[in-house]
């Protein structure tokens, strides 16, 4: 059901399993307000940043490193909704935004989830008015399903009988 600690290799990124060394990286991250704008646009303390986003959920929520070229540029993570579906959320620092890296990202999370873990669907929630990030999941494969206060809901369907 996890990971298992293995790396996801996409074209342009890898993503690596977060660990507690990651910590100081993260926190300096999540307290960023350009990091965290379409993050729920508040600043995390290094408390919850430890908490939530340095594999501690595991294996309910897995948490990656986004790299691009080896150089830490994001924060992803998939999160079980059920045996076979479930949601990925992803931001990218602002230097790394608009150079194709998080629809490789998605692409590379995408395989591991219908492949190695046999999902069925994959949902993901922007912020509407975040067209960067809406335009970059479609890139991905994912479409828009409905609409929640602020956010679009979208979904990533696997063929039936072919996932990743």
């Amino acid at each position: 059901m996890a990971s298992d600690g293995a790396a996801l290799d996409g074209v342009l990124t890898r993503l690596v399993p977060v660990t507690e060394d990651d910590l100081d990286l993260l926190a300096q991250w999540f307290a960023s307000p350009d990091f965290v704008e379409h993050w729920d646009g508040v600043p995390k303390s290094r408390d919850e940043v430890a908490e939530k986003y340095i594999g501690r959920r595991r294996p309910r929520v897995e948490s990656f490193l986004v790299l691009a070229q080896g150089t830490p540029v994001g924060y992803a993570q998939y999160w079980h909704a059920g045996v076979d579906e479930g949601g990925i959320d992803m931001v990218l620092g602002p230097d790394a935004r608009g150079r194709g890296l998080g629809p490789d990202a998605a692409r590379a999370l995408l395989a591991h989830l219908g492949g190695s873990l046999g999902w069925r669907r994959v949902t993901v929630d922007p912020v509407r008015e975040n067209l960067r990030a809406v335009r970059a999941w479609e890139k991905a494969g994912f479409r828009p399903v409905s609409s929640e206060d602020e956010h679009l809901i979208m979904e990533f369907g696997f063929p039936e009988g072919r996932q990743g």
